[in-house]
């Protein structure tokens, strides 16, 4: 069954309180049970705040991705990945190892968005970036801009 649905399954304490009012609103909204009223509130809330423009939390793995080069050259990288970006060592010239910055991509188009000195300021941009991608609104300059003199 190559089709078949992933599931990650979560336990969520709650006290009596809240357990009663949860109970109410799953059935008020037509769910029989509490676990997918919660998932839907959960993904309500982060569309919510992708539309508000806030930062997303995002998760990080390492990774390989591929990042088009200043000379015009395509390579694949080893570095850190949350979907749609990546971040690694180096600059728009490539990986450097002990180089001083890090560099934001976004990996479907390999473009490089940023350079930044480190891992962090990359990582706070793609959250920061992440809405902006959800909307697919590519008026992504202003923000990257305010990083880069942030980051200075």
């Amino acid at each position: 069954m190559s089709g078949a649905l992933k599931v990650a399954h979560f336990t969520v304490a709650a006290n009596a309180e809240q357990a009663a009012r949860w109970k109410q609103a799953a059935e008020a909204a037509g769910h029989r049970a509490v676990g997918t009223w919660l998932a839907e509130a959960a993904d309500l809330h982060m569309k919510a705040r992708a539309r508000a423009g806030q930062p997303l939390p995002l998760a990080w793995h390492r990774g390989r991705f591929k990042v088009n080069l200043m000379d015009g050259s395509t390579v694949e990288i080893h570095g850190m990945v949350s979907a749609p970006f990546g971040e690694f060592e180096g600059s728009s010239h490539g990986r450097r190892q002990g180089f001083q910055k890090r560099t934001l991509v976004h990996i479907p188009t390999g473009k490089v968005i940023a350079t930044l000195r480190t891992a962090r300021q990359c990582k706070a941009l793609a959250s920061e970036l992440a809405p902006i991608y959800a909307r697919d609104d590519a008026t992504t300059a202003g923000v990257v801009e305010r990083h880069r003199r942030e980051a200075m």
